[in-house]
């Protein structure tokens, strides 16, 4: 018998580090604001044995965040989150944007070289190179209309970088107001400032 004060929440990732942030996130928002009379239970596509792959083809991290959403809800029938991040550079237009993951154009590119073309692309620009991390969270449920929510953190590229912590472009993403790159801060930090973080704890506030 399905018990209806369980809530079962799919997050519609298969990004190692993007997922274990969502989940310590969620499960901070559990502590910190329980939701009454219900308890949450996270689970992820690999867990179900869903190997879904959603086009990305929208043109704003919001579309591309609910097509995730609603792909994996329809799928699966359950409630589930969904989210789309980039990094914009004003030097640059506001890019790499929505295409921060798949910036470097060689087959199986890494973060690493993602960070260098950015640098590369950078090189000819007077600093300090301000940017962003944005984010777009979207909950879809099962008849019901999308949630959706965003979040950013301002900071600037750094040439040089630095920290073991975090993964995509922390490792240049300089915070002014901390002294210390995202990836110099431990996980518990980053997970209450970054862009990431914001969204998501925006969503928890209309669950």
């Amino acid at each position: 018998m399905t018990d209806p004060t369980n809530v079962l929440l799919l997050l519609a990732t298969t990004n190692p580090g993007k997922l274990r942030e969502m989940v310590d996130i969620l499960l901070d928002c559990a502590h910190t604001a329980p939701l009454p009379d219900r308890r949450l239970t996270i689970v992820s596509p690999g867990e179900l044995g869903k190997r879904l792959q959603v086009a990305e083809t929208g043109q704003t991290y919001a579309e591309n965040a609910a097509l995730k959403a609603q792909a994996f809800c329809e799928t699966t029938g359950l409630i589930t989150l969904a989210d789309d991040s980039g990094l914009e550079v004003e030097a640059l237009g506001g890019a790499p944007g929505i295409y921060s993951a798949r910036y470097a154009p060689q087959p199986g590119a890494t973060d690493a070289d993602r960070r260098a073309l950015l640098l590369e692309r950078l090189a000819d620009f007077p600093r300090p190179w301000t940017a962003r991390f944005r984010c777009a969270v979207c909950v879809a449920a099962p008849g019901l209309p999308l949630l959706q929510v965003e979040g950013d953190c301002p900071g600037e590229i750094i040439p040089t970088e630095r920290g073991q912590n975090g993964f995509g472009y922390d490792p240049i993403f300089w915070l002014p107001e901390l002294g210390c790159t995202m990836a110099e801060l431990p996980d518990t930090q980053k997970n209450q400032i970054s862009h990431r973080a914001r969204a998501i704890r925006a969503a928890w506030g209309l669950f």
